[in-house]
């Protein structure tokens, strides 16, 4: 081979300067640090030259038979070194330390299997001009950054158009290279075509932005560099284009993968605030200030000292996380599942602290860590645009606004800024009234003014807390007519939120580890502030109707917005958050400058904000016992409605789908009942009239029956059953039990749709017996049918008139044909017997997932005697599964119980389900030894029907596989 082809090992300078200076990865309380163990020699160029030189001998003019041993040499050298990088990563967790090192084991491979392919496969004595050629690596790998999995981006770099030798270089090294198990992006491209090509298309120019030379023709390498500078770096408005292009990607990147960096399963690579967007930054950084390490922003004056350490700081922790997954999954993967974050946090060291559990300290550092990279992003913006005074380069940021003053402040390109940095240091109050002023004036914030502030967050201390005027300035801002949620969001981003009200400062980052809610505790209760500002001005008045109404009758305006806030602020602290937060809004309402009645009214919101939820989806709404101790809890119709629009604005901030339309059936429900006792419209003791006033409402529907038809059917039921249905239904189930009489029919199933509930109502009348309403909900399960409501009746004739309010996977109504016609032949074959269900339902099981094992959900089993004076009021928690709802009633029909009505919830893979029920004499049961054993066996049905704990839970509704 020609002595004058470089085999130097090659690495940027800036990788092993991050290596060396980027500070420890803070992974736990006491990680593991200085690690002294010895690992295993990471294999080098000249090692695997050697060994390669080794294979050959005794082959010489017989290549063919080299490319199956030269391949399991290099299988045998990539494991070797995958292993003793791993070894050092699991001992000291430094994710930058991990991809330099990978990157130069590729080196490594790439270089060597080069010499081998020249040496040995295709040798010649002497090389045309033409046949010389370059590898360059690109992409990331160029950086010298690789995580365990990554693809490998290479460039074979020619001085013409490629010639045949060079394709069966080319060629005999890629092939190796795949068959090693490689992701091989590549190119083969004359100098020429590089520079043409990336003058035309912004993904070739980056990528050749970060080029590394690794084996070759140095000089045709050093050609390239020179003319991409020159030629494309240079050329008038390529800094320009190249910003706003990475910008635009950026902007969509993040839309494709959830425009949040707080989603609960984020993308470390593509996520917002991750390892893409500090890479774009660096990309940004040297195009337009020509540098090669973010170390030199500093001394150009874009970024402080601790500016940069915090982005080596937040690229390491990224990109230890990152690599972790990767030696988890076993190849690349970027999304951090639930089940991977439990995983990583485990080998991370992180340790359960004040009710946070391991994975929720694991994920608020990750959350921080985005965040941070979003205030780099800022302050970075904010340089480029200061640039614009100084170089013509950045012309495209000028604007042409004249700069005006307000309120204080300057208006700068149609933004508010700030004249000199000090600004906010010399007058910390303007931190809460620059973004007041913003939100009155519609105006956006300058990017120089959100550094300066991001610079100055350390005055914020307990002066600035104890400031009238400030703390007047902030609760206008969550007061505010104008949505509040803009100009809060921003005070958070900017670090001004969590420093000024430090309560919420400690759930910033914090996720609720479930599959329940779908962001962070800060996000979701950003998230309601601005969904109650959309329910005031009137923009869900279709989908919550009853609130957008009632909001603007409220007296205790700033307290409904004030308890928005602070209604999670508690979560985390190992107690209950309702019982904390009410504690934390009684010392933050007086030092907003609240009235003492507001702040009264504040606790109690914050105190009891999941009541109204709780009664409406796991109570019976027409139980006179559930309405009057609700009543008594909430005794004014001011706190009625309050309630209302904070339950309201709460979940429907959860994330997507938790709001539907039957919630909203229940909570207005709720609020109508509550509303007509508190106004006397139906008296405590009026059950007797009510039911008068539904039979009246039954008899107008059935003006064709003969008077004494009508009689007779009224003779049939309960009171109960006179207060559960609407009239319309209440006729519909008359002519279903009449012709039911009339044809002796042993079965009668009708099936309809309720749209304004979104829901499927099943109506089965039949001859009664222990155990009917458990069968049923097994053939409902089978048939694939997720149960949210039941209501059991015995009539006076000894038939059941149940009622099922059922839902397909994942919501709406169950309304296809095939399932209604499913639903009825299984419904059929169970009560006919031709169906053993505990077998059906066992065989239909799936298998638990990794993601759902990620989660513990703790069985638990409340009885209540108190709530109602007829029925004893049995909670059951656990993990959901198909077929749940039929092991459950089985178990307490199997205990002599009967279920008068039941009330089935699904929050992500927890069920909720509620039963009231009363023993075989129509009693409360209140023996104690009756209960442990109904609590025992209704422990026994939530671990597993067949007495394996949860090992075929799933997550979701119950229904059929």
């Amino acid at each position: 081979m020609p002595a004058d082809i470089d085999r130097t090992d090659n690495i940027p300078p800036q990788a092993t300067a991050a290596a060396s200076s980027a500070p420890s990865v803070p992974v736990a309380a006491s990680p593991r640090r200085g690690d002294g163990a010895k690992h295993p020699p990471i294999p080098t160029r000249a090692a695997i030259v050697r060994r390669f030189n080794a294979l050959v001998e005794g082959h010489e003019g017989n290549t063919d038979r080299l490319r199956a041993p030269a391949l399991a040499l290099l299988k045998t050298v990539l494991e070797e070194g995958r292993a003793a990088i791993r070894s050092r990563f699991e001992a000291r967790h430094r994710g930058d330390e991990c991809v330099h090192q990978t990157a130069r084991l590729t080196d490594a491979i790439v270089q060597s299997l080069a010499d081998f392919t020249l040496d040995h496969i295709y040798p010649t004595a002497e090389l045309t001009k033409a046949e010389r050629l370059a590898i360059v690596a690109i992409g990331g790998y160029g950086r010298g950054e690789m995580a365990p999995f990554s693809d490998v981006d290479l460039l074979f770099l020619l001085p013409y158009k490629r010639t045949p030798r060079v394709e069966q270089v080319v060629e005999y090294m890629l092939y190796l290279l795949w068959d090693l198990g490689w992701k091989v992006g590549h190119a083969v491209r004359s100098v020429d075509e590089c520079i043409r090509l990336s003058l035309e298309d912004m993904t070739i120019r980056t990528s050749l932005l970060e080029s590394r030379f690794l084996w070759g023709e140095n000089v045709l390498f050093a050609e390239l560099r020179q003319r991409f500078t020159r030629e494309v770096m240079d050329a008038p408005g390529s800094v320009t284009a190249f910003i706003e292009a990475k910008m635009a990607e950026r902007k969509e990147r993040h839309r494709k993968v959830g425009n949040s960096r707080y989603m609960l399963e984020p993308n470390i690579k593509e996520g917002k605030g991750g390892l893409r967007d500090l890479q774009t930054l660096f990309w940004i950084a040297k195009y337009a200030y020509q540098v090669d390490e973010v170390s030199a922003l500093v001394d150009k004056g874009v970024l402080t000292a601790e500016e940069a350490q915090r982005f080596a700081k937040a690229e390491s922790f990224l990109w230890a996380a990152r690599c972790q997954l990767h030696y988890l999954v076993g190849r690349q993967e970027d999304r951090l599942t639930f089940d991977m974050q439990a995983e990583v946090a485990k080998r991370f060291d992180y340790t359960e602290h004040a009710g946070t559990s391991v994975v929720e300290r694991f994920m608020k550092h990750y959350f921080l860590t985005a965040k941070d990279v979003g205030d780099l992003t800022r302050i970075f913006c904010a340089n480029l645009e200061q640039e614009n005074r100084r170089a013509p380069r950045f012309a495209f940021l000028r604007r042409a606004f004249a700069k005006q003053d307000v309120d204080g402040f300057t208006l700068d390109n149609g933004r508010l800024n700030v004249k000199v940095d000090r600004h906010f240091r010399d007058n910390p109050r303007d931190m809460i009234r620059l973004f007041r002023v913003a939100q009155q004036q519609d105006l956006d914030i300058h990017p120089n003014a959100l550094r300066a502030i991001t610079r100055a967050l350390s005055v914020i201390g307990s002066k600035l807390r104890d400031d009238a005027e400030a703390n007047r300035l902030f609760l206008e801002i969550l007061s505010s007519r104008k949505d509040p949620e803009v100009a809060l969001r921003r005070m958070s981003e900017a670090g001004v939120l969590g420093r000024f009200v430090p309560d919420f400062g400690r759930i910033i980052g914090m996720m609720q580890f479930d599959m329940y809610h779908h962001f962070t505790v800060d996000e979701h209760t950003l998230f309601a502030v601005g969904i109650l500002h959309q329910i005031e001005t009137g923009q869900l008045k279709d989908e919550v109707p009853l609130a957008s109404e009632v909001i603007h009758t409220v007296n205790s305006r700033r307290a409904l917005y004030v308890a928005m806030l602070v209604h999670d602020i508690a979560k985390g602290r190992g107690g209950d958050h309702s019982i904390l937060g009410a504690k934390v809004a009684e010392k933050l309402c007086p030092r907003l400058g609240m009235t003492e009645e507001e702040t009264e009214t504040v606790v109690w919101l914050v105190r009891w904000h999941l009541a109204m939820s709780a009664t409406a989806l796991k109570r019976d709404l027409d139980d006179e016992g559930t309405i009057r101790k609700f009543v008594d809890l909430v005794q004014s119709p001011e706190r009625l409605k309050l309630l209302l629009c904070l339950t309201v604005a709460d979940i429907r901030a959860v994330g997507p789908g938790r709001w539907n339309n039957w919630k909203a059936t229940l909570l207005r429900q709720l609020y109508r009942r509550s509303e007509e006792l508190m106004s006397g419209t139906v008296l405590p003791d009026g059950r007797d009239s009510r039911v008068t006033l539904a039979q009246e409402g039954l008899r107008a529907e059935l003006i064709d029956w003969p008077a004494a038809e009508v009689d007779a059917h009224l003779g049939r039921a309960y009171p109960a059953y006179w207060l559960g249905f609407t009239a319309q239904t209440l006729a519909h189930h008359a002519r279903l039990i009449r012709e039911a009489e009339r044809s002796r029919a042993p079965l009668t199933l009708d099936t309809r749709i309720d749209r304004g509930r979104a829901v499927t109502e099943v109506t089965v009348y039949t001859a009664d017996h222990p155990g009917l309403f458990s069968r049923l909900a097994g053939a409902l399960a089978l048939a694939g049918a997720d149960i949210v409501d039941a209501r059991i009746f015995t009539m006076t004739n000894g038939m059941a008139l149940d009622v099922f309010s059922v839902q397909a996977a994942g919501g709406g109504p169950f309304d296809s044909g095939d399932k209604l016609a499913r639903l009825s032949v299984m419904v059929d074959k169970v009560l006919a017997g031709e169906l053993r269900l505990v077998d059906e339902l066992a065989k239909r099981r799936p298998p638990q997932t990794a993601r759902t094992r990620a989660f513990k959900v703790a069985p638990r089993v409340l009885v209540d005697n108190t709530i109602t004076g007829n029925h004893t009021v049995i909670e059951v928690n656990g993990r959901d599964r198909p077929g749940l709802l039929f092991h459950l009633t089985r178990a307490l029909t199997q205990a002599n119980l009967q279920i008068a009505s039941a009330k089935i919830a699904t929050y992500g893979n927890v069920a909720i389900d509620v039963f009231y029920v009363k023993d075989v004499f129509g009693l409360k049961v209140t023996h104690e030894r009756k209960l442990a054993d109904i609590r025992s066996a209704l422990l026994t049905a939530l671990a597993d029907p067949e007495g394996e704990p949860e090992k075929t839970a799933k997550p979701g509704r119950r229904k059929a596989a």
